[in-house]
């Protein structure tokens, strides 16, 4: 009994000795304060870049678009000459900066004289499904160019790749946890 009581009053002080100086010492103590500061650092730097890329690509989208649309309107483009693959093709050209070659995605709705009103254009955006599981649906997209004084509307739709993780879940409107950028331009072509 008496070696039982001196293993045990021997353990007593070197645990306590142990503890006091896990508490006191302080070498760790950045380590542990980046391994809890990393993670929602980390998440807003990428939020940050995510954004930003999303932002870069829907400017230099409607860019393209008021690009084409004004060379529609003005009579540059000829609407006889104008097919929806030339169409498809000159905006590609402005995107190709940022997305792949041949712009694979990409969806292109040119219309004449189909909206009675410019508050039903924002109305009739050509998605299928609900939530989540919304997608471009292909078969609303129309190619009408107008004629000489005819008001016309260009939309420019792509699914944006939404890359972290994380972000997906809160910024994705579409299918594969892409976000839809679209762009619009509205305009009366010109007597030519």
């Amino acid at each position: 009994m008496a070696a039982a009581d001196m293993v045990s009053g021997r353990r007593a002080p070197r645990l306590g000795r142990t503890l006091r100086r896990f508490v006191a010492a302080t070498d760790g103590t950045t380590v542990i304060e980046f391994a809890i500061l990393f993670v929602p650092f980390a998440v807003t730097i990428f939020a940050i870049l995510e954004t930003c890329l999303a932002f870069a690509a829907q400017a230099v989208m409607t860019n393209a678009a008021d690009d084409v649309a004004r060379q529609i309107r003005t009579g540059q483009i000829a609407a006889g000459a104008l097919t929806a693959q030339s169409l498809h093709d000159k905006i590609c050209q402005s995107l190709q900066v940022i997305v792949a070659q041949g712009c694979p995605s990409l969806q292109v709705d040119l219309r004449t004289d189909t909206f009675p009103a410019l508050a039903q254009v924002a109305k009739t955006l050509p998605l299928t499904g609900t939530g989540a599981n919304r997608q471009i649906d292909s078969s609303q997209l129309v190619f009408q160019p107008g004629t000489s004084g005819s008001p016309s509307m260009l939309r420019v739709f792509y699914p944006w790749p939404v890359i972290t993780d994380l972000i997906r879940q809160e910024t994705a409107n579409l299918a594969d946890g892409h976000t839809l950028l679209f762009s619009t331009v509205t305009w009366q072509n010109e007597k030519f």
